[in-house]
């Protein structure tokens, strides 16, 4: 087996180039969520190119697809993004601010290489099943609007997941390491206020003004976050005002709200709460109320085995090294940030193990982190949300990071979309694959690993089952225009 292994990987190296030519052709095409029409092309392409059997238009939704190889027992899914962010075009490897498109999207969290890289772990785990002719089947799943959109929750409301055994994931970022982080909940919803339209000096007391019953809203929500849990986050952007006549008492009225919580619970029992001061508002004012749900997603459950499994590829697989260019070039970047706090000292403190803590600490100045973490036992909060926790919910889930750009680049950041095409994230997107492949192998050469991850899901759920919390008849929606 261990020959067979060695195959997978050497066919990762030997594909390397094609992948990186891959990976820069989705950044040179940012498309927003459920608009990844010539990504999803890309990414097509290749599977059927390395011999996978393609669906597509899954879930009804015309930019998720599958690529599917193998057979029988265990089934693993890997898990691809590809979706772009909107403003935030930038010319590839500058030190400035200099967008390719002014206004334009652009690949600020990394999405290129994740697709990418989930597609060549795909690959090389498609590799040794063939070689080693041993039971097992992997799926890649191409999963659209990530960023805004929760493309996976669609795809696992119709089932999409339902026959994994396990899913293994990655994510851009600056740090080599086993995630162990869980994630907020989520709900987008739009509220939707109509009035009475009326001269606003002449005839004041005829009108009824949505975008009053938008801003008492907004206070009432504002009362509330004393009331709710120190976890959970409230934010909005009014998205209609009613038009720019202040002459005229404004007849309609927008505000768009994203609702987070750490369980799927809490955030329904929030929502409901904020609805209520909705339908406050609407009765303040004479007006008439629109909720308009839009999507949602889950809280990430971490699984305990899955980590322990990946962590242990990690520290057998050594990460990267980087010439003395790409190390400058780091610096540069670094030197570039409006914002150059440090998150990693505060986390520090999750790490009980003194030698690890003072070991991250002593790693910080590096403008690389060109190590492999120590595996941090108590779980942490990434603070943002993600619709890899729907997925999470369904089979054993694990997601790893690796480092793509300089140390304490922000993710949605202008530096982020820069890096996007270089060296050093070429380099961390094929380690991604080479550690998400050994992780799955090694999986599927022990089966009582999968067995133990799908204790620890039943454990950590404590009885509860999966329930995607939205509404059967929201259909995913494009955030950008077309």
């Amino acid at each position: 087996m261990k020959e067979v292994l060695q195959k997978a990987f050497s066919l990762l190296d030997n594909e390397t180039e094609n992948f990186c030519a891959l990976s820069d052709k989705i950044w040179e095409i940012p498309e927003t969520a459920f608009l990844e029409y010539e990504s999803t092309a890309v990414l097509v392409k290749a599977l059927k190119d390395y011999g996978f059997e393609v669906s597509e238009k899954v879930a009804g939704i015309d930019t998720a697809f599958l690529g599917r190889y193998g057979s029988g027992k265990p089934v693993i899914g890997i898990l691809g993004e590809y979706d772009a962010l909107s403003g935030l075009s930038q010319k590839s490897c500058q030190l400035t601010k200099e967008p390719l498109v002014d206004g334009g999207a652009g690949h600020g969290c990394g999405h290129n290489l994740l697709g990418v890289g989930a597609l060549a772990a795909a690959v090389a785990i498609k590799e040794y099943i063939k070689e080693s002719g041993c039971s097992g089947t992997v799926i890649f799943y191409g999963c659209p609007g990530e960023e805004g959109g929760s493309g996976k929750a669609f795809m696992a409301r119709d089932g999409i997941f339902d026959e994994l055994d396990c899913a293994i994931t990655w994510h851009p970022w600056d740090t080599n390491r086993t995630s162990n982080e869980s994630s907020l909940a989520n709900y987008q919803v739009a509220y939707r206020f109509k009035g009475i339209s009326s001269h606003a000096a002449s005839s004041p007391h005829l009108g009824r003004s949505a975008l009053d019953a938008v801003e008492l809203m907004n206070v009432g929500v504002q009362f509330l976050r004393e009331h709710m849990l120190d976890s959970a986050r409230i934010h909005y952007a009014i998205t209609d005002a009613g038009g720019f006549s202040p002459n005229v008492v404004q007849p309609k009225a927008e505000v768009l709200y994203l609702i987070r919580a750490k369980d799927n619970t809490y955030l329904a029992e929030l929502y409901q709460r904020v609805n209520k001061i909705a339908q406050g508002a609407a009765l303040m004012t004479e007006t008439e109320l629109e909720i308009d749900f839009i999507k949602a997603c889950s809280n990430f459950v971490c699984n305990d085995t899955l980590m322990q499994v990946m962590q242990q590829s990690l520290e057998e697989n050594a990460p990267p090294t980087y010439t003395e260019e790409e190390v400058q070039f780091a610096r540069d970047i670094q030197n570039s940030l409006e914002n150059k706090a440090n998150p990693y000292l505060r986390q520090s403190s999750r790490y009980a193990n003194e030698a690890d803590r003072k070991f991250i600490l002593s790693q910080m100045d590096k403008p690389i982190f060109d190590f492999v973490w120590p595996f941090a036992n108590v779980e942490g909060d990434m603070g943002g949300s993600t619709d890899v926790g729907d997925v999470s919910w369904i089979c054993p889930t694990v997601q790893l990071m690796t480092a793509t750009k300089p140390a304490l680049v922000p993710g949605h950041s202008w530096q982020m979309t820069g890096v996007g095409k270089s060296s050093i994230a070429h380099k961390g997107m094929m380690y991604a694959a080479k550690i998400m492949a050994d992780t799955a192998i090694r999986l599927i050469e022990d089966p009582e690993k999968i067995e133990a991850a799908k204790a620890d899901l039943v454990a950590k759920l404590g009885g509860a089952k999966y329930e995607c919390a939205i509404p059967k008849q929201v259909r995913p929606r494009a955030i950008a225009p077309k």
